[in-house]
């Protein structure tokens, strides 16, 4: 793919946070269960339980997590042909199009 081809199509992510904030609740969710779920195994006998149970749940929730976040941003990545006609307008609110501030005095 040229530099040429790449112009023709406009990249957009529409990710906003609210699309992964139920995805960071349950999450968190999960990691208090475990935690708290751990804390009760370490009154047993053998405490090297619960820090497995933590090492457990987080090593198999995150493949999870992570697979559930990737799979949300690509859903939101938009891509549309642009004419070569057409001019490109910047989006309203991209950082790029943004000043760096300077500091004053």
């Amino acid at each position: 793919m040229t530099t040429s081809n790449i112009q023709k199509y406009r990249f957009v992510c529409t990710l906003t946070f609210g699309d992964i904030y139920g995805q960071i609740i349950v999450w968190l969710i999960t990691i208090t269960l475990s935690l708290a779920s751990a804390l009760a195994l370490m009154g047993a006998r053998r405490p090297v339980y619960a820090l497995a149970t933590v090492g457990l749940v987080v090593l198999l929730s995150l493949p999870f997590l992570l697979f559930a976040f990737v799979t949300t941003l690509l859903n939101h990545i938009e891509v549309t042909p642009v004419d070569a006609a057409t001019k490109t307008e910047p989006i309203p609110g991209n950082i790029s199009q943004q000043q760096p501030v300077q500091a004053a005095g």
